[in-house]
């Protein structure tokens, strides 16, 4: 196939409709600049979360969204010829797609702002928040996924050559899952067992639990994975099917109240009512104590001592562990100084032998 040639003549006819394009696209900036600057005006006298999300979020596509629809719709009125026009038509109706599917993404990620603005997860009360974060966090990334196979799908249907692959990748899904689901089983269980968590909700960001023997924070939750951040730091991640097929503890799982509790070990002789005395005292002087719950009784005993319990309400987990080693702190430094005699201790007894004999 030659090559196509063209005259001088040629040349002249096609630079009008270029300085066209080119005034379009230049008219295309112009216009985004000027919207772009009234909206920030506007999001500065109002301080519209919206605006400020539109701004961070919307300025990278519209440089390229806004010139495409502007040539897409200057190009049919131009004198270009047949080859030329399609040509252009059709690289500016690709860059179209691409833009509005990094739009709608983009979008997406607004709706996520507005989300975390209405839905605060750093406040005493945030199971709502939490749950709603979540939910809509599982959700982005599947629209993010559908987003890009859709434009993919679109962008292939415009090559009549290829036309049949995009149509095979949006008509053909099921075959394809079932082929590529038998290779990637592992990574389809984990994205499966991400929409079921994201519904059924057993744990949510921010959720304290107990997971491996390890107790944390449920940190982030991605497509694959979620992230355990450990008390001490530590970072504990797992795969999302692990949580659908072993058990695992949730301390906030309905609330973030829990009860803290401590053990002490005395001997039988300490006087149970003023150390109950004394654990109201702590409670009543502590900004950890949610107010409710302040219980001391006696859970158990052996041979040598009593095991005191003291039940105390918090507000969350880490005002529990804080809780429990403040009480137990009080508690053993008022035994020490007001019933020293009431702490642990082993009694023996000894018996002469049965053929010793006192002189006379």
């Amino acid at each position: 196939m030659g090559l196509v040639s063209f005259t001088p003549n040629d040349w002249r006819n096609l630079a009008w409709p270029a300085g066209i394009l080119l005034a379009t696209i230049v008219v295309a900036h112009v216009v985004r600049r000027i919207a772009f600057a009234l909206l920030k005006r506007l999001t500065q006298r109002r301080g519209s979360l919206l605006g400020e999300s539109l701004l961070r979020h919307g300025q990278r596509p519209s440089q390229w969204m806004l010139p495409f629809i502007a040539v897409l719709a200057v190009i049919p009125a131009l004198p270009l010829p047949d080859a030329v026009g399609t040509a252009l038509e059709h690289i500016a109706g690709l860059g179209l797609i691409a833009t509005v599917a990094w739009l709608f993404i983009l979008l997406i990620a607004v709706a996520e702002d507005i989300l975390a603005g209405r839905y605060r997860i750093d406040v005493a009360d945030n199971l709502t928040a939490r749950r709603v974060r979540t939910q809509f966090q599982m959700l982005h990334r599947i629209a993010v996924v559908l987003v890009v196979v859709v434009s993919v799908a679109i962008g292939l249907m415009t090559f009549p050559a290829i036309k049949h692959i995009g149509v095979s990748l949006l008509a053909s899904a099921g075959v394809a899952s079932l082929i590529v689901g038998m290779a990637m089983k592992d990574t389809f269980a984990n994205m499966i067992a991400g929409v079921q968590i994201a519904f059924a909700q057993p744990f949510r960001i921010g959720d304290a639990v107990v997971v491996e023997g390890e107790w944390g924070w449920i940190e982030e939750i991605g497509m694959m994975y979620v992230v355990v951040r450990i008390w001490d730091l530590r970072r504990l991640v797992l795969p999302l099917s692990y949580f659908l097929t072993n058990p695992f503890q949730n301390w906030t799982h309905t609330s973030a109240d829990l009860l803290a509790h401590c053990f002490l070990y005395v001997d039988y002789t300490v006087p149970v009512d003023p150390v109950r005395e004394e654990l109201r005292r702590v409670c009543e002087e502590s900004p950890l104590w949610n107010r409710r719950v302040c219980v001391l009784q006696v859970s158990d005993c052996d041979h040598h001592t009593l095991q005191l319990r003291a039940l105390m309400d918090v507000r969350n987990s880490s005002d529990a562990w804080d809780m429990r080693c403040v009480v137990r702190e009080k508690l053993i430094d008022f035994l020490q100084k007001n019933y020293p005699g009431s702490l642990p201790k082993y009694r023996g007894e000894v018996e002469a032998g049965a053929g010793s004999r006192t002189a006379a």
